[in-house]
């Protein structure tokens, strides 16, 4: 059972945590994180020593490769702040099971409190930041996608639509099986293609049904999979993360992003 979670007031100073996915390949959503968060009134902190949380390693059986990583990335961290991250997977590897890694060594306690830190990005919007959203953008309609991890392990994936709601220009369709996975896995897309490929067309054709005309996402994993199916099938829709979307959009406290 999913225990309530208690959120802090908004902190003067947060760290941000912006996933090895979002690095390599979207860095620009790492910065437009660094904008919305700024805009309210957050000093926002990037180590850039960070990098993979441990999650591949550690769902693959490899649990103390995974251990060494995760108690590498917590060293990284030390001031008694919120981490905010933008991925529901990989908030759930640290929320979830970084306690679970280290349970019984000697590093258990600094795991506890280090999961107790660790928010997801539209999660900590919606909850600790409390935003309230004036939308300046053109009126458009968007799809959301939540990862697997987001839903069943966070419990965040109704805060981007919370947070889409708040934009009076922005339709928010609907697309059918929502709650089913894209296919990614991490490395389930790699040990099984073919399923993956299956999973990833249905995904992709019940978005494209929804009949918006933008995709959004607050994981970079699953849209790394669902943009690489829609190029490959000469669709024209290609998704990005809600970061970036609030970024284009939005004024928050008053100011124009």
């Amino acid at each position: 059972m999913q225990q309530t979670r208690i959120y802090p007031a908004k902190p003067q100073k947060i760290y941000l945590y912006a996933t090895c996915l979002v690095d390599m390949f979207d860095p620009d959503t790492g910065i437009d994180a660094i904008t919305v968060l700024e805009k309210q009134g957050i000093e926002v902190i990037f180590v850039e020593k960070q990098t993979c949380c441990g999650q591949p390693a550690y769902s693959s059986g490899y649990t103390e490769e995974s251990r060494d990583v995760a108690a590498h990335q917590m060293s990284l961290f030390p001031q008694p702040i919120p981490i905010v991250i933008l991925s529901g997977s990989c908030g759930g590897m640290m929320v979830h099971h970084y306690p679970k890694l280290f349970a019984n060594h000697s590093l258990e306690q600094q795991a506890t409190s280090f999961s107790q830190r660790v928010y997801e990005f539209t999660e900590f919007l919606t909850n600790v930041c409390r935003v309230k959203l004036e939308d300046s953008g053109e009126p458009t309609s968007v799809v959301i996608h939540t990862s697997c991890a987001a839903r069943r392990e966070m419990n965040v994936h109704r805060y981007s639509s919370h947070l889409l709601d708040q934009l009076t220009n922005v339709e928010i369709k609907q697309a059918a099986y929502e709650e089913e996975c894209c296919g990614f896995g991490g490395t389930f897309s790699v040990r099984h293609p073919n399923i993956s490929e299956a999973m990833v067309t249905d995904k992709t054709q019940n978005l494209i049904n929804s009949g918006a005309v933008e995709l959004i996402s607050a994981d970079w994993g699953c849209m790394l999979n669902i943009n690489g199916a829609l190029e490959y099938q000469g669709k024209p829709i290609k998704g990005q993360h809600i970061a970036r979307f609030l970024a284009k959009r939005t004024c928050l406290d008053g100011e124009v992003s």
